[in-house]
């Protein structure tokens, strides 16, 4: 299907939109991927807000060029798959977790600020946890001191109390 050269350009305008705010691009190839597996696809990276999409390697390179993308360029061939997420752990865990149920969806490459991945880095990056929970993790790091501290100095008044209550039982 051939488009006019008003929508390839907004083809290339709305992917280079979703690229300007991304931190990584994730892409697969889909070859033999059946209709309901691919929709199963899109409503997981619906609900994760990855822009998922399959469109043209010429639109998508456009798209990157001049960008910290831009060295994605070369992997783009043959029929792909393209995961933009604005968090680059859930973008290559959704797609990543999806790979291992469905042998046809092979995640190819992918691409943080700068850095081109293998399919292989795409997986470890999918191993590590989310935000949230790095940032659960750092605020329990940050906390256990101080709540220490505030049951030690809890101690000092609790023990006198004690004390005092076993003189009393005494006499």
């Amino acid at each position: 299907m051939s488009h006019n050269l008003e929508e390839k350009k907004a083809k290339v305008a709305e992917v280079s939109d979703h690229v300007a705010k991304a931190q990584a691009i994730v892409i697969a190839e889909y070859r033999g991927l059946g209709v309901s597996q691919f929709t199963q696809l899109r409503a997981k990276t619906r609900e994760s807000g990855i822009y998922f999409r399959v469109i043209k390697n010429t639109f998508v390179r456009r798209a990157v060029e001049n960008t910290p993308f831009s060295g994605l360029a070369d992997q783009m061939v043959g029929p792909l798959a393209y995961g933009i997420g604005s968090d680059p752990v859930a973008t290559a865990k959704v797609l990543h977790d999806f790979a291992k149920s469905n042998d046809r969806f092979v995640i190819k490459a992918g691409a943080m600020a700068g850095m081109v991945m293998t399919g292989k880095d795409v997986a470890a990056l999918a191993a590590l946890p989310s935000r949230e929970e790095l940032l659960a993790k750092l605020l329990g790091t940050m906390q256990a001191p101080v709540a220490k501290f505030v049951r030690t100095l809890n101690e000092v008044p609790t023990k006198f109390v004690r004390g005092l209550a076993a003189v009393r039982d005494q006499k």
